[in-house]
């Protein structure tokens, strides 16, 4: 089974209290799925999940799944770096009615490749959803190898890999690990089509808070054998997507979203948001693309 080809990583619009603002979260979450993004993560990094209580993120799960989950593929981030914690909560995100589970490598305990393994399928084990793997070295500490990919992909229920480690060699042997059925997603922006040229399926996506129809007449070009037209929306589209990433992830992508009217308020600490300098040149990037009222 396939999530779709552009699923955004959505943020978590907050009020000026700092709570969530589910209203906002809610409108933001219908306007991603009418413009290109074929499903939404929720409670990933770019959410600030780190920051969410267990009943904000049951909350915003509920209200995310009764207003698109008819129109969209709703993956929940459950997973951390408990194996346990991380079975309770995919058992009520299942309970909840989301379509699959994002299960991020265990961070800060720095488990090796065979705790790696047992941790997944442990996870996996314990519930009827489709499982996408998230691999985020850069994050985590910890780098899930393609061998071990390759291992778990043999889970019936493990389908998919959010591959954000920046290494294409990496992407390139687990895809000569794999067969077909098992998908592959860039975790990079920038990187979506090379991705999609060694037999990726599509990307998990921050730009797509803001052009997600151009990333998916990208893919879609691609896949139709347009490869010129692809080449060319990527090139257009790089000095977005390497903007999105000029301070950390989901900073620049909030304040781009509130210049562009779409309101999602701050950051939690211990996040803070952009310098006067990083604002600036956030700005005249969002005005080259017309993205600015």
């Amino acid at each position: 089974m396939s999530f779709g080809e552009v699923l955004t990583a959505m943020v978590t619009p907050f009020n000026e209290d700092l709570t969530i603002n589910y209203e906002k979260a809610i409108d933001l979450a219908n306007y991603l799925v009418d413009n290109g993004s074929d499903g939404l993560v929720v409670l990933g990094t770019t959410g600030e999940v780190p920051t969410l209580s267990g009943e904000e993120k049951i909350k915003l799960l509920e209200v995310i799944v009764e207003s698109v989950g008819n129109k969209a593929q709703i993956i929940a981030g459950t997973g951390s770096y408990s194996t346990q914690a991380s079975i309770d909560f995919t058992k009520k995100a299942e309970e909840i009615g989301v379509d699959g589970v994002m299960l991020v490598t265990p961070y800060y305990n720095k488990p090796p490749q065979e705790g790696l393994y047992k941790h997944f399928k442990m996870v996996a084990g314990e519930t009827d959803l489709p499982v996408m793997l998230y691999n985020v070295p850069g994050r985590t500490s910890r780098n899930i190898e393609p061998e071990t990919i390759a291992k778990l992909a043999e889970i019936d229920n493990i389908v998919a890999v959010k591959e954000a480690s920046g290494n294409l060699d990496q992407a390139i042997k687990i895809r000569s690990l794999t067969d077909d059925s098992f998908k592959i997603y860039s975790g990079d922006d920038s990187l979506t089509l090379p991705i999609l040229s060694i037999g990726g399926e599509g990307v998990v996506s921050v730009a797509s808070h803001l052009v997600g129809n151009e990333l998916k007449a990208m893919i879609a070009d691609f896949k139709a054998g347009k490869i010129k037209e692809a080449v060319q929306q990527n090139a257009r589209l790089n000095k977005l997507f390497s903007t999105m990433f000029i301070s950390t992830n989901p900073i620049p992508v909030k304040v781009a979203l509130n210049l562009v009217g779409k309101e999602v308020g701050g950051l939690r600490p211990p996040l803070v948001g952009l310098n006067d300098d990083l604002e600036k040149r956030l700005k005249s990037v969002l005005a080259e693309y017309n993205l600015l009222d």
